[in-house]
């Protein structure tokens, strides 16, 4: 008998399911997409952003920018100062961030790149858009008439406690002048 946990495990891991409701996860230019949230090192102008776009790890296509639906507490923690958001929904701030439509060998890349499920887990979360990119309307998936859209993000429930305690974020960016640690590359570690 499978339990309920071990079912949506499976799902989730299951590279052509797409939590888009009513929507063809088919994009002829592309074939299988997902969409991602991303709110830290992957986003324009931060260090990791390069695997989004580049084209070796696989297709990703920037959509727009928005913020989580629920509250999330984003802290920068570790040695490395890497940003972390903590799977506490509604404690925290709502997070902003930029969406992609990637290919399936795009997501597995970031599952690896974000070591998940050990590190971070990708989960299906509701995303309210602020600017969306596609005014020739060609792409199949876009936010509902309320601007809501689901989006696969990466957030982690192994975190040790002293991190709630940490400041939490509604942005991250390792080379804003507002305070927090500096992020230090996975080359330089």
């Amino acid at each position: 008998m499978f339990s309920l946990r071990r079912v949506l495990d499976v799902i989730i891991r299951t590279p052509n399911y797409c939590w888009q409701k009513n929507i063809d996860p088919t994009i002829k230019r592309f074939g299988k997409m997902n969409t991602v949230f991303v709110y830290g090192t992957l986003k324009k102008g931060q260090p990791n952003h390069r695997y989004m776009i580049d084209g070796t790890k696989g297709k990703g296509l920037y959509c727009g920018m928005g913020h989580t639906h629920q509250k999330y507490p984003l802290v920068i923690a570790g040695k490395f100062n890497i940003p972390f958001l903590l799977h506490l929904p509604g404690k925290g701030h709502e997070i902003a961030g930029e969406i992609y439509l990637i290919d399936n060998q795009l997501l597995q890349f970031l599952d690896e790149f974000e070591s998940c499920p050990e590190l971070y887990q990708r989960r299906p979360v509701g995303v309210r858009v602020v600017e969306w990119q596609d005014q020739a309307n060609t792409l199949e998936v876009k936010p509902d008439v309320d601007g809501m859209m689901e989006c696969f993000l990466y957030n982690t429930t192994s975190y040790e406690q002293d991190w709630l305690k940490l400041p939490y974020y509604n942005n991250y960016d390792p080379f804003g002048n507002h305070g927090q640690p500096k992020y230090v590359l996975r080359e330089a570690r």
